[in-house]
């Protein structure tokens, strides 16, 4: 057989099994439905579905969290930390400049024992009424330093104000925790300033209640003694010339 009869061969052969295939569908051409397998693909889809939408849950809450964490983080713009300080170093630059009779132990010990308690009678009439003149002086200074005092706490008032109206619309607002940390903070600072400015009235007023009390005991004191001794007998009473308040 030549090599052409065997291509007729095999043609025909192809062409005798596309037509039994149209005539007669083989078994494995025919659709076939199992219940059972169908039930088990629907519920293996289910799960693949519920396991997407927990995914896609998962995914928003971290989204959710991230957004979240971001606005914790996030800090207030506002604040009143400088302002805050400046009223404070304002009530110290008061303090520290306090006439005459600083606030320092060692100088009021100082000027306590020169000027105040017991009179040294070794001391002439005219150096006792310059002792009385200086102790005068002090107290009007330190009722001074306690108007001043007083003046600056209340043009503080008028700032805290502000600062306490701006601090809790800035809390009101805040977006995260960070925030609202912050405003918390400024607002106790803005109450230890307030606090500060109150116990600096409170000292200075003290100061000058002092000073004038301890000027009139031994104001009290010295004019006993010089009583005293312009009534002892002796050489008499001497006039002198006296410079009193000028």
């Amino acid at each position: 057989m030549t090599l052409r009869h065997l291509r007729r061969a095999a043609f025909a052969g192809v062409a005798l099994t596309l037509i039994l295939a149209q005539a007669a569908p083989s078994q494995a051409q025919l659709t076939v439905f199992d219940p059972t397998n169908y039930a088990k693909n629907v519920l293996t889809a289910a799960r693949e579905l519920q396991q997407v939408n927990n995914q896609i849950q998962q995914i928003e809450n971290q989204t959710t969290s991230l957004i979240n964490q971001a606005r914790n983080l996030a800090s207030l713009p506002y604040s009143l930390v400088s302002t805050i300080t400046g009223q404070i170093q304002r009530t110290e630059q008061l303090l520290s400049q306090a006439q005459r009779i600083a606030y320092n132990v060692s100088t009021i010990d100082q000027a306590f024992t020169q000027n105040y308690g017991a009179v040294n009678l070794s001391l002439s009439d005219q150096q006792m009424a310059a002792q009385a003149k200086s102790r005068w002086q002090t107290s009007v200074a330190s009722l001074q330093d306690s108007l001043k005092m007083q003046s600056q706490v209340v043009a503080n008032i008028t700032i805290s104000r502000t600062n306490v109206s701006g601090l809790m619309s800035q809390s009101q607002s805040a977006t995260g925790a960070l925030q609202a940390s912050q405003a918390t903070n400024q607002l106790l600072g803005l109450i230890s300033q307030q606090m500060a400015d109150l116990i600096a009235v409170i000292t200075a007023q003290n100061r000058a209640q002092a000073l004038t009390a301890a000027a009139t005991a031994t104001n009290q004191d010295q004019g006993a003694t010089q009583l005293q001794r312009f009534l002892t007998p002796g050489a008499g009473y001497q006039p002198t010339a006296v410079s009193m308040f000028h």
